[in-house]
């Protein structure tokens, strides 16, 4: 049989990428920000409820994830009448991608940019994995506009500092650049204890976020936020948080940002989220921790109904 040429192959797989691309569940806005004298565009899907309490939800993802993920929690805050605001920030899914310098301070800032310009002046902040060390400087540069905030499986609750090896920006980019499918899929099945068909979309999602623009943007944009997680620790904010706050804890979750670079012995010491999740209840001011007994690292993928549970509880202060 006759071989393809490589530029045909090449375009039978970008459009298959794009044919298979998942739909995020709502449509998607975009905000125009600009960031270091260009204009960028913020991804974000604004849910009013049909029946709606009169509050807010911004939900902040991970940093191997975007908007669709939320999906389910979407369905069910709107169902009980909050409007759920579900950025993707800048950096990651519909998002523009730029090479800039990231910092937490700038997405934080970004968010509140969203917030205003929807016109909403109080919020609840959930957040999940990355999105719990953006939520904490989130809610220490506006504490005014945070009602409560719930962090559920949080990195940064250890200065991956102190213990990862460094890894310059061109090594980071050398790695990202090589992700696959496969790679990307190995990664998400250490979130939980137990791989089931249904988690494939969150991989899928994941792909196609890294598919839309220019891929080698894509993979050093990745590198310089792995980076931003590296050289900005949160742990030390914690006692400055000023809302309530709900820890939400799979205890199986043994996550750790450069996991891979770590020894043995290393592996053992870091990223026990049981251990972690008490030391940070007690950091935080006011703080209830909530711990979930064979759960990882998405408890709102893994045990939706439990995790909803404890979630609107805390919201409607019961």
């Amino acid at each position: 049989m006759k071989k393809l040429p490589i530029f045909l192959i090449v375009l039978i797989t970008v459009i298959n990428s794009f044919a298979q691309q998942l739909p995020y569940p709502h449509p998607v806005q975009y905000l125009n920000i600009q960031i270091e004298g260009n204009n960028h565009k913020m991804a974000y899907m604004d849910l009013p409820s049909s029946k709606p309490n009169g509050e807010a939800v911004v939900l902040l993802h991970g940093k191997n994830f975007n908007g669709y993920y939320w999906k389910d929690v979407i369905a069910a805050l709107n169902k009980e009448g909050y409007r759920v605001v579900v950025p993707d920030q800048i950096g990651w899914g519909k998002s523009d991608k730029p090479v800039i310098h990231y910092s937490f301070p700038l997405l934080a800032n970004n968010t509140k940019k969203l917030l205003d310009t929807l016109g909403i002046t109080k919020v609840h902040v959930v957040a999940h994995s990355m999105g719990g060390m953006l939520a904490t400087r989130f809610a220490v540069m506006y504490p005014g506009i945070v009602s409560k905030l719930v962090l559920e499986n949080p990195i940064g609750l250890e200065d991956y500092s102190l213990f990862v090896p460094y890894q310059s920006t061109d090594k980071l980019f050398a790695n990202e650049r090589q992700a696959t499918y496969e790679s990307l899929k190995k990664y998400q099945q250490s979130y939980y204890p137990t791989w089931k068909p249904e988690y494939e979309q969150y991989v899928q999602a994941q792909s196609d976020a890294s598919m839309i623009g220019n891929k080698d943007t894509n993979a050093l944009v990745s590198a310089l936020t792995y980076q931003m997680i590296y050289e900005q620790p949160v742990v030390y904010y914690f006692d400055k948080i000023k809302a309530p706050t709900l820890l939400i804890v799979g205890q199986e979750d043994r996550t750790v940002v450069g996991k891979n670079l770590l020894t043995d012995t290393q592996k053992k010491q870091y990223g026990q989220y049981p251990a972690l999740g008490r030391k940070t209840k007690t950091a935080v001011k006011n703080a209830i921790l909530v711990e979930l007994p064979g759960v990882g690292h998405i408890p709102h993928i893994q045990v939706l109904p439990l995790y909803t549970n404890h979630l609107l509880r805390f919201l409607k202060g019961r």
